[in-house]
């Protein structure tokens, strides 16, 4: 059976009609992966903000021993003062994609091994509870070091999905993904001390 030259047009232009239309919904996936990772990653960065200011303001309420004090408040603020990157005026978006900077990741871990070694007695972290100051400060911090744990959690999933989405050759070799760099993970220490966690 031999084909006219009109059936062949007809069968080369529904292909690349299919091919371009499956190249269009695979880039429109991999950019909705990308604006996936850049919320949750903006998400984690506030709860982490969340987290240093509820920590400096435990550590100026009075309520620690003087020596703790200046080590969580020196600790909460050299994780507040790290520059943000998405300041830079190139496109934010790039540098969300590419997670907290590692000077972020590890003034955070600083931040929660202070914070453990401060509060990783359950007795001194209920003591600390019997003032209604420090009982809020305490609830506070809990609560926005849970939702940090989560947000990294998700931003995490996040990235995961977008670099299997990226993983195929196709993906590649047509460059889909645009100039978009590969997402990264974040990773820091954040467990929560076995004090504030029984509490």
């Amino acid at each position: 059976m031999s084909w006219s030259w009109s059936e062949t047009a007809l069968v080369v232009v529904v292909l690349v009609g299919l091919a371009l239309w499956l190249g269009w919904v695979t880039a429109s996936r991999l950019d909705r992966l990308h604006r996936k990772v850049v919320a949750s990653r903006h998400a984690l960065q506030a709860q982490l903000d969340r987290r240093g200011r509820v920590s400096v303001d435990l550590a100026s309420a009075g309520l620690l021993d003087p020596a703790s004090a200046v080590l969580l408040a020196d600790a909460a603020l050299a994780a507040l003062d790290v520059p943000d990157r998405t300041a830079d005026p190139r496109p934010s978006e790039a540098f969300s994609l590419r997670g907290l900077p590692p000077e972020r990741e590890r003034a955070e871990s600083a931040l929660s091994m202070t914070l453990r070694s401060v509060l990783e007695d359950p007795d001194e972290v209920a003591e600390l509870r019997v003032t209604e100051v420090g009982d809020d400060l305490l609830g506070d911090l809990y609560s926005a070091w849970y939702r940090a744990q989560l947000a990294r959690r998700f931003h995490n999933e996040a990235v995961a999905q977008a670099r299997r989405a990226r993983r195929p050759r196709v993906v590649r070799w047509l460059r889909l993904a645009g100039r978009a760099p590969l997402p990264r993970t974040v990773e820091l220490d954040d467990q929560m001390p076995a004090g504030l966690e029984r509490a």
